[in-house]
């Protein structure tokens, strides 16, 4: 699935990778359900991969619900 709702709002993956890096990526790889729960509200995270330069790439994790997330760096 390319597109999720994240916060109330359909987002992409380019757009999720945005709201976790700050940044629009050069790159990003379809959104995936991270299989675990979120440290602050308890609800779905999801994953996803993206390429923030063109010698890096990074998983980012978000919650469907609240503002948390986090990256694998």
């Amino acid at each position: 699935m390319s597109n999720r709702v994240v916060e109330g709002r359909m987002v992409t993956p380019e757009r999720l990778a945005e709201l976790v890096e700050g940044e629009p990526p050069l790159e990003a790889e379809s959104i995936e359900d991270a299989e675990k729960a979120c440290p602050e509200c308890g609800e779905n995270v999801l994953s996803v991969g993206y390429m923030p330069s063109v010698t890096e790439f990074v998983t980012a994790y978000k919650c469907q619900e609240c503002s948390w997330s986090d990256t694998d760096r």
